[in-house]
């Protein structure tokens, strides 16, 4: 009886997803951890409050995955927000996927359009498929049982792992203290036979529901299979095509004009304090 209800789901998989119209919709919840030391500035537990809520958005933040059989685009759920809140530009250079992220799994094409101080840019990463370490190791996820898979990849420098970890003055001195690679552990269930997942990460033999990297979990909430409403999913074209090493240097360039314009301003105003 076991067998025959395996050889049963099997078939039903398998012509599930073969459908030329199959189309899935996974929900994620991305959430952050940030050391916060406030530069070690003495702050009453009200002020540090306010500032947490307001680093919130930045930290925690909802996504949305629809894939077919090959491809599929990740992008930021949209919601409304109290001015102020959120990590605005700066906090979306940050965040763990950026912009609207497409993968095509057979070619393959990994592309990532975003908007950074009012400029498009379309992303173009690394086609090859990551160098996952599959495991034994299992545990489930919702109804899905799901498989772990491990990963090395270099640090992005421009996400949370990326930037330094000192207090204040330290920094840089701590500069070269920063980890060069990480470990990537995923939970991926042959459930739901495609080769995606949130972000960047895709390659394994079923979706991914869950990942962490750094001080970053992604973690599925929530699964439709064939919804009613379907998303039209396209090759994003939008923006000044540039690769992932090319659109870094842009960002490092802006980010260093933005500190040093900062320390100006604070010069002219301690100076004036003095005079």
């Amino acid at each position: 009886m076991k067998t025959i209800l395996i050889s049963l789901f099997s078939v039903f998989t398998i012509t599930l997803y073969s459908q030329t119209n199959f189309q899935g919709k996974a929900v994620y919840m991305s959430k952050t951890t940030m050391e916060m030391n406030f530069g070690g500035r003495q702050m009453s537990e009200d002020q540090k409050k306010r500032i947490a809520e307001r680093m919130k958005g930045m930290l925690e933040k909802t996504f949305v995955l629809n894939f077919n059989q090959i491809e599929s685009v990740y992008k930021e759920e949209e919601k409304l927000g109290a001015p102020g809140q959120g990590g605005g530009r700066f906090g979306g250079m940050m965040s763990f996927g950026g912009g609207l992220k497409y993968k095509n799994t057979k070619d393959p094409i990994v592309l990532e359009e975003t908007e950074f101080f009012g400029k498009q840019f379309l992303i173009s990463e690394s086609g090859s498929k990551p160098e996952w370490k599959l495991g034994s190791e299992t545990k489930k996820i919702g109804n899905y049982m799901c498989y772990k898979a491990t990963l090395i990849k270099e640090v992005d420098p421009f996400s949370f792992a990326g930037f330094g970890r000192g207090n204040n003055n330290n920094d840089a001195e701590k500069k070269d203290e920063k980890p060069k690679t990480m470990l990537v552990t995923a939970w991926y269930t042959p459930q739901i036979p495609v080769s995606q997942g949130p972000g960047e990460y895709w390659g394994l033999p079923g979706l991914i529901l869950e990942v962490s990297s750094g001080t970053t979990t992604v973690l599925c909430k929530e699964i439709t299979m064939n919804p009613d409403e379907k998303v039209t999913i396209k090759i994003p074209k939008k923006g000044k095509k540039v690769s992932r090493e090319e659109y870094n240097k842009i960002v490092l360039k802006k980010t260093e004009e933005m500190r040093d314009q900062f320390r100006g301003r604070g010069g002219n105003r301690g100076g004036g304090r003095r005079g």
